[in-house]
C-alpha cells in the first residue's frame, strides 16, 4: 500500500511496488496521506513517485468487472483523486520512475511538474486501443496540460512516449536515470516548498477551473 516520508521540506509518496492501480482501498490509501500533507504546517511540497516497475498502470479493471453496479461511484473517487492533486496547495511533482499507462499517466499529468526516467519505461494513455472511452473530465485534465498536438495524438493514437519522446513533448519535465528519478523530482520541489498554502490552491483551481468542474462530476457518462 502507498507510504508517506517526510524529508525535510518534501513530502515523498510512495504508491507501491505492485502495479499500483487505482483499487478503491488504493484511493482511499493516497486520500489519507494526502490530508497528512495538507494538514502539515510550514513550508512543504510533494514528491510522488513508486517503486519498481510501475508508477501506475491505471483503473483496476479487474475489481470495475466484477463490480459493474458500482462503475459510476468508483470512477467519481477516481477523478475526485486527480481533482485534488491538480489543486493541491503544495507544489507536487511525480517522479516516473517505471510505466505509466491510462489514469495513471492522468493522474501524473494532475502533478505541476514531472520527471521520468529517460531509458525505460512508458507513458501511454491506451484507452482507445481498449474500447474504453475517455471521460469528460479525463479528457479535459489531458487537454488542459498537454498541447492540443500532443493530446490528440496521445488520446487518438494510443502513442507509448518512451523518456526522451516525453520530454521533448513536454509531457514531461526532466528526463532522468533510473537511480536518478527520485532525487531530480526532490530537486524541483524543495525550492518551491515556500509556495505552499491556500493562495497556490486558488491559484490552480482557477487555473484548471474547466478541467476541475469536469472531473468532480457527480453522474459519468460510462461507455
Amino acid at each position: 500500500m502507498p507510504a508517506l516520508e517526510r524529508h525535510d521540506e518534501v513530502f515523498v509518496l510512495d504508491l507501491g511496488d505492485t502495479e499500483n492501480r487505482f483499487h478503491p482501498d488504493w484511493i482511499t490509501s493516497v486520500g489519507a496521506l494526502l490530508d497528512e500533507v495538507e494538514k502539515a504546517e510550514g513550508p512543504r511540497a510533494l514528491v510522488t513517485a513508486a517503486t519498481g516497475k510501475f508508477f501506475s498502470n491505471g483503473l483496476d479493471l479487474e475489481w470495475l468487472l466484477a463490480h459493474s453496479d458500482q462503475a459510476s461511484d468508483y470512477l467519481v473517487s477516481a477523478q475526485d483523486l486527480m481533482a485534488r492533486v491538480l489543486t493541491l496547495p503544495v507544489v507536487t511533482v511525480a517522479a516516473l520512475q517505471g510505466h505509466t499507462f491510462a489514469a495513471g499517466a492522468m493522474l501524473s499529468l494532475a502533478h505541476d511538474f514531472r520527471v521520468m526516467r529517460a531509458d525505460r519505461g512508458w507513458w501511454c494513455l491506451p484507452e482507445v486501443d481498449i474500447a474504453m472511452p475517455f471521460t469528460d473530465g479525463m479528457a479535459a485534465l489531458i487537454q488542459s496540460r498537454l498541447t492540443p498536438q500532443v493530446a490528440h495524438e496521445a488520446m487518438t493514437t494510443g502513442r507509448r512516449y518512451g523518456g526522451d519522446d516525453a520530454l521533448a513533448a513536454a509531457i514531461v519535465d526532466r528526463a532522468a536515470d533510473e537511480e536518478g528519478v527520485r532525487a531530480a523530482a526532490i530537486e524541483i520541489a524543495r525550492p518551491l516548498a515556500a509556495k505552499a498554502g491556500p493562495t497556490l490552491g486558488q491559484i490552480k483551481a482557477r487555473m484548471y477551473g474547466p478541467a476541475v468542474e469536469a472531473l468532480r462530476q457527480r453522474e459519468i457518462a460510462l461507455g
